[in-house]
């Protein structure tokens, strides 16, 4: 689809359709008030006979305005006005793309995105409404043999802007927005794919695709390098698949060499079983998600570099399946790190803080300036937090602000889990430096903790987006998330945004 920016007054546009909003009870919005007033009452007559409530999310389409030079007045509701923040505002726009893309409208001119949001400025909303627009249409029909066609596709939206001042920044915001929303839609694809396509080595060969095409560095490190390096905690997880186990370099170099990198880490399981600790049969077709760390920290990358960042920027993702077999780690093993340290494998469905393990341990070559982890960690985290919030654990409080403001900036919330030495405890282990678990209570933080014994070097966060990641039922499908946290984050410490 096409995006641009434009200001101007909406009863001169000459468009498909021209989109304004209705706040509730039954009171137009000035680019409302301004249609309304060429069509000399035409709006006020239809929302006073109650048409048009302003409810959020309700939609109306009116054909041959008078007074317009549009083909089509659509009308959205906003809900209260006093109540309108920015699930309100995206709510809003996730109705309006939608009802253009269903209704014929070939392109749509919005200006939803004049719309006051309380704390928010033009670059705010128009970053949320390429973003929501992308998320909208987005649609994952590789696999069917019909595909779902649109009948009239939305091919071209304009967002408005009230002031010619405005422009410049919006434009710079829409850029922002759709590299964002592309980096969302391959975190998504690669989510989406089922397990007997996204192997290891296709993530591999994805990572080196993309940076072919935006010009990044990328090293895949093979099992014998594994080997030779010590990865024993990655390579334990790796022994009952036959798929080899591969371990993704991505380096996007926008500053000065002298500048420390930030680093993000991506758990990369393509198909978890559980190992000989089996997982139950229901819903394990949903372990497909287990590597949508590794997917949006590469859709991070990738969005960074579309949007040429200034930063210095490392991704690495441990990939690998999680099999039975005749070779798979056993309830009791124990496997040395990269790090050195030992581990007693008391459940082998705990192995995504096995090959985060060795990677964050790898972070340490880079010198990072901070590390960030990306996993659908536990199931813990989901009972804590359900699917609204990612987890954030921190050994370093400003790192945690940092996450936490952005996630607000980007309508993509975590929240702060405690990291406490208490909780150590939990992972002690007569045989070994530490167990893989602490048990059923508080197994989240315990999961975090593993991981915070491989992180003493640099300042390092972790999230669990086990709750986050993906959508079960009628919905069903990966999210994208966090890639719009963590682009955020990267687009504050450039200097892009406050």
């Amino acid at each position: 689809m096409e995006f641009s920016i434009k200001s101007g007054s909406p009863e001169k546009q000459r468009s498909a359709c021209v989109v304004v909003g209705v706040f509730e009870p039954r009171k137009l919005t000035l680019p409302a008030e301004l249609i309304d007033n060429a069509a000399r009452g035409y709006l006020s007559d239809i929302i006073r006979r109650g048409d048009m409530e302003g409810k959020l999310g309700s939609t109306l389409l009116l054909h041959n305005v008078p007074g317009t030079l549009c083909d089509r007045v659509l009308l959205v509701g906003l809900g209260k006005e006093k109540e309108f923040r920015e699930k309100e505002y995206c709510s809003a726009l996730r109705a309006a793309v939608k009802t253009l893309n269903e209704t014929g409208s070939f392109d749509g001119v919005v200006f939803l995105t004049e719309t006051g949001v309380k704390r928010r400025d033009v670059g705010w909303r128009i970053r949320q409404a390429a973003l929501v627009a992308q998320e909208t249409v987005y649609r994952f029909d590789r696999f069917k043999s019909k595909k779902d066609e649109v009948r009239r596709p939305l091919r071209k939206l304009t967002f408005a802007v009230e002031r010619r001042n405005e422009l410049a920044p919006a434009e710079e915001a829409l850029a922002q927005g759709l590299a964002i929303a592309d980096g969302v839609s391959f975190a998504k694809n690669l989510g989406n794919l089922p397990g007997n396509v996204c192997t290891p080595t296709y993530l591999a060969e994805q990572a080196l695709e993309m940076s072919k095409d935006l010009g990044l560095e990328c090293q895949v490190l093979e099992r014998a390098d594994l080997e030779t390096l010590g990865m024993g905690a990655l390579l334990s997880v790796a022994r009952g698949s036959h798929q080899p186990p591969k371990f993704i370099v991505l380096q996007h170099k926008g500053a000065d060499a002298s500048q420390k990198p930030v680093v993000l880490v991506g758990k990369g399981i393509t198909f978890d079983t559980g190992g000989i600790s089996l997982k139950p049969a229901p819903e394990m077709d949903e372990m497909k998600y287990d590597m949508c760390g590794a997917a949006s920290v590469l859709g991070t990358i990738r969005a960074a570099a579309m949007m040429k960042l200034p930063i210095n920027l490392v991704t690495l993702v441990p990939a690998s399946e999680n099999m039975p077999g005749g070779a798979a780690s056993k309830p009791g093993d124990i496997v040395t790190s990269l790090s050195g340290q030992t581990v007693e494998i008391l459940n082998t469905d705990a192995e995504g803080r096995l090959v985060l393990c060795d990677a964050l341990t790898y972070a340490e070559r880079f010198e990072p300036e901070v590390v960030v982890d990306v996993a659908t960690l536990t199931g813990a985290c989901v009972i804590a937090l359900g699917h609204v919030a990612s987890g954030l654990f921190a050994n370093n409080e400003t790192l945690a602000r940092e996450l936490l403001t952005s996630g607000e900036e980007a309508f993509d919330r975590a929240w702060h889990m405690p990291l406490w030495d208490d909780y150590q405890e939990q992972l002690k282990s007569p045989f070994a430096d530490m167990a893989n678990i602490g048990g059923r209570a508080a197994g989240s933080i315990t999961a975090a903790c593993f991981l915070s014994r491989f992180t003493k070097k640099y300042d390092w966060a972790h999230l669990d987006i086990a709750g986050t990641a993906w959508k079960s039922g009628a919905d069903k499908g990966a999210t994208g998330r966090p890639v719009p946290l963590l682009a955020h984050f990267l687009l504050k410490r450039a200097g892009k945004i406050d």
